[in-house]
């Protein structure tokens, strides 16, 4: 015997699934809006760590944060990664933002939750200012864009770009 498992009128399950969809946010790159917390968790972060200087290093800063939300070692919100303790700038979340600027930080960060992506950040998760010279034997540079410099974590044996590459602009557009 078969259940019936569908609500028996149309109307309830139209609200489930609009539930259902509300709840998880829709796939990267649909048309459904990002919540204005991401938003605004997002654009704090590409607005304070890239000195808002480009688009691309507020691209490639939100592309970071996007690797982070996917990977398991970091929590799997944007602002729980945002607001991660000792990886963001000191008052990411708390400071004041310039009305010149945030704007074109939001339309960045509103870019990034629906899909685009820095095409040469790749998998890399870690950035630091491009001016900081790391002796670490593990660091594999991707980009240097925005005032930082983008790398990704490897086994020293397979690091084949140990130091900043030079800075590129212009990468994203728009």
């Amino acid at each position: 015997m078969v259940q019936r498992c569908l609500p028996r009128r149309p109307f309830g399950l139209a609200l489930a699934c609009l539930a259902l969809l509300a709840a998880c946010g829709g796939p990267s790159g649909s048309s459904l809006r990002a919540p204005s917390a991401d938003i605004d968790c997002m654009a704090r972060a590409m607005y304070f760590e890239s000195i808002r200087s480009s688009r691309d290093g507020m691209i490639a800063v939100g592309s970071v944060v996007m690797n982070r939300v996917e990977a398991d070692a970091f929590p799997n919100t944007v602002c729980g990664v945002v607001r991660q303790k000792n990886q963001f700038a000191p008052g990411v979340m708390s400071k004041r933002m310039d009305s010149r600027s945030a704007p074109m930080a939001r339309a960045a960060a509103q870019a990034v939750l629906a899909g685009e992506r820095h095409p040469d950040i790749a998998q890399a998760m870690f950035f630091h200012a491009a001016s900081y010279r790391a002796s670490f034997n593990n660091i594999h540079y991707v980009l240097t864009t925005g005032g930082n410099a983008f790398y990704e974590r490897r086994n020293s044996q397979n690091v084949t770009t140990p130091r900043p590459l030079p800075p590129r602009e212009g990468i994203t557009g728009r």
